[in-house]
């Protein structure tokens, strides 16, 4: 019999003759050869762990863990030991959780309760500025509160997934998480405290955001979330940035009961390196999310179980009764829009890119308008998606991240979206195939506002660091569905603060008898809900700010056109892109403008790539009675939006707001109609 190879080796053989194997196969015939070699020996040095506990902690490698300096060093980087280090750490998170009636801070320690052992003992600090004996004291006196401080994406992951119910990973790697009953803001249970500081700065009465409070009662909040954290056994703790301008970034804290919250906040404020964290020291503002505990509904100035409450003056916010992420990305952008104009920087709720050549463009916009869609380019560098500042430094985004919505989301239309979800993103309340775990952006079974909350840095054309030179356009963008506004208008510097105080574009409303009707919307300075100052303010600073660098207005509309919505059609995204890439390059200031009536908008007579016809609305309407009827009514409802900003009485006005009040007081004298004129300089 013939053997194989592999028989001279001692190994087997195959044979033909005897037994046989199943089927009629030969059987294997095994060789036993005595041999002082091991072939292919995989055994390695035994392990000198003793325990299945010992082994794994044998798995994690040593790591440097953020930490915050200890006070009264020489310098952050003063040579101390970790055990200081650590409780001073310690100490200042307690701080941050004191009680204000009771003791001042909890016992705190390091770490989650459930990864230590019985005999482990665990370094913490008990925080107290008063003698508590003298004050009546709670039983989470008597427990510690384990801090989970600034964990990675990894570890926040395994904490989710152990310990929240509806946390999954998907099939792309991103976290899907729910947000419980609340699936979007709640604008009507924002408050904010009225105090001497804030009673003559911000924006209070007729057709503002802030909804007041007094101090006592943000207090009472505060109490009842820091007690209801202070009741767990672990909290989690992000010490981030907001404002990618190191001259004028703001150190925030925030305090939270979920690791999804952490993780959300992980991504949307800027992740500071150790090194950062080292010198980070006292927070500049302060989150205390306990949106899983209601708030008191028989406390004053409540109407719900929710509450979210800003008080500026102590530079902290308290959230109860939601557990929607978007909250605390709101209420810090609430808190920057206060902040940033004391420092004489503008805050704005818009879109930025940047060329290669080094030329900015700020897209402002409300929902549905395409805000996002162009002011993601290819060709251009994405400074931000939605929250930016605009000081002497030039422009920066105050986040660390983008909020996107998922609804319908698809990789041909929105592909950089897409492929950034993916491990560390959060996915908030969308649904997905059971077993292989891929998402159906198009489901709403839990809300139409799903959510994507990712790093900057998973766009590939991201600019790292997030800031740039001075803007050199400005881009107003509306979905016109009355059909009346141009394409694109070219405004002069006060048409842009009147467009950009008015805020304006059109919804469809729904149907009533089989008419469907667009719905006129508006929003100061393209983010009422979220400005704090009176909308003059804004827009005078927005003024200063273009007139000192050169930059150019535009009004754009990626509405309808030939009509109203059911009537005309909508224009093409293609034409919108076309118009936009004139405005980077520069050729559409060189064009050849006509003026339109009512309005008075400067409308370009060419546009390369995009047919001429469409450029002037009254070209495409062939019903011209019902074009002029259109155009009148829309410009009344301008109009009457806008009295209230001539109307309000401000209590500190700025020279450039009194300039700007001054420039349109002529509008309360203009007759049936509303024209612009007002707006020309």
């Amino acid at each position: 019999m013939a053997q194989n190879k592999g028989a001279e080796n001692g190994r087997f053989s195959f044979t033909r003759t005897g037994s046989m194997g199943r089927q009629g196969l030969p059987k294997i015939q095994t060789h036993h050869e005595a041999t002082s070699e091991v072939c292919h020996d995989d055994s390695g040095t035994p392990m000198k762990a003793k325990t299945i506990d010992e082994l794994h902690s044998l798995q994690k490698k040593k790591s440097s863990q953020p930490t915050t300096p200890i006070n009264g060093t020489q310098g952050a980087f003063a040579a101390i030991s970790e055990e200081d280090r650590q409780k001073q750490q310690l100490q200042s998170i307690s701080a941050s959780l004191a009680s204000l009636t009771r003791e001042t801070g909890p016992k705190v320690v390091k770490g989650d309760p459930a990864t230590k052992s019985d005999g482990q003992k665990a370094t913490h600090v008990e925080h107290h500025l008063y003698d508590a004996s003298l004050f009546g004291v709670s039983d989470s006196a008597l427990k510690f509160t384990h801090i989970l401080y600034n964990l990675s994406p990894a570890e926040l992951y395994e904490q989710a997934i152990k310990y929240e119910k509806g946390s999954f990973i998907t099939a792309t790697g991103a976290l899907a998480t729910l947000s419980g009953a609340k699936t979007g803001r709640s604008p009507r249970d924002k408050r904010v405290v009225k105090d001497e500081e804030t009673e003559n700065e911000l924006w209070w009465g007729k057709g503002a955001p802030n909804i007041e409070m007094d101090e006592h009662t943000f207090l009472v909040n505060r109490e009842r979330a820091v007690d209801y954290l202070n009741s767990l056994d672990k909290v989690y703790v992000n010490d981030q940035f907001l404002n990618w301008d190191p001259e004028h970034r703001i150190k925030v804290r925030i305090v939270s009961a979920r690791a999804y919250h952490s993780l959300f906040m992980h991504n949307m404020c800027i992740r500071p390196t150790p090194e950062e964290l080292l010198e980070f020291g006292t927070p500049d503002f302060t989150i205390y999310n306990a949106g899983q505990f209601p708030c008191n509904r028989y406390t004053h100035y409540m109407t719900s179980s929710t509450s979210v409450d800003l008080n500026l003056s102590r530079r902290e916010m308290v959230i109860l009764g939601t557990q929607y992420a978007g909250e605390m990305k709101k209420g810090l952008f609430s808190v920057m829009h206060y902040l940033m104009p004391k420092r004489q920087i503008l805050s704005l709720h818009s879109g930025c890119n940047m060329g290669k050549d080094g030329d900015v463009a700020l897209f402002f916009g409300l929902s549905g308008t395409g805000k996002t869609t162009l002011s993601t380019d290819h060709n251009r560098y994405l400074i931000g998606d939605d929250e930016h500042c605009w000081s002497n430094n030039g422009v920066s985004n105050i986040e660390g991240g983008c909020y996107a919505k998922c609804i319908d989301l698809s990789k041909d239309k929105e592909p950089d979206i897409w492929n950034a979800i993916k491990f560390g993103t959060v996915v908030e309340n969308v649904v997905f195939d059971e077993y292989t775990r891929e998402v159906d952006y198009s489901e709403k079974s839990v809300t139409e506002n799903t959510r994507a909350a990712y790093p900057i840095e998973y766009i590939p054309n991201a600019k790292i660091p997030c800031v740039g030179p001075h803007p050199k356009n400005v881009i107003l963008l509306a979905c016109d569905a009355f059909g009346v506004l141009p394409p694109v208008s070219k405004l002069s510097l006060a048409q842009t603060m009147y467009h950009f105080i008015s805020g304006y574009t059109a919804l469809v409303a729904g149907t009533e008898d089989g008419i469907k009707e667009p719905q006129a919307t508006f929003s100061a300075c393209f983010g009422a809900a979220f400005i704090m100052m009176h909308p003059t303010r804004y827009a005078a600073m927005l003024s200063e700010k273009m007139q000192k660098h050169g930059a150019t207005g535009w009004l754009v509309n990626t509405g309808w056109s030939a009509g109203r919505y059911g009537t005309g059609n909508r224009i093409k995204l293609a034409y919108t892109r076309k118009i936009i890439d004139a405005i980077h390059s520069g050729t559409l200031l060189n064009a050849s403008y006509t003026k339109t009536e009512v309005f008075g908008l400067e409308i370009p007579t060419e546009i390369e790539g995009v047919p001429s016809e469409i450029l002037d609305p009254t070209n495409t309407w062939s019903d011209k009675k019902a074009y002029k009827d259109t155009l009148l009514q829309l410009g009344g409802l301008f109009k009457k939006n806008f009295e209230v900003f001539l109307n309000h009485k401000i209590g500190r006005t700025t020279s450039s707001q009194r300039k700007f009040l001054q420039r349109v007081q002529i509008f309360n004298e203009m007759k049936d109609e509303p024209t612009y004129v007002m707006c020309n300089d």
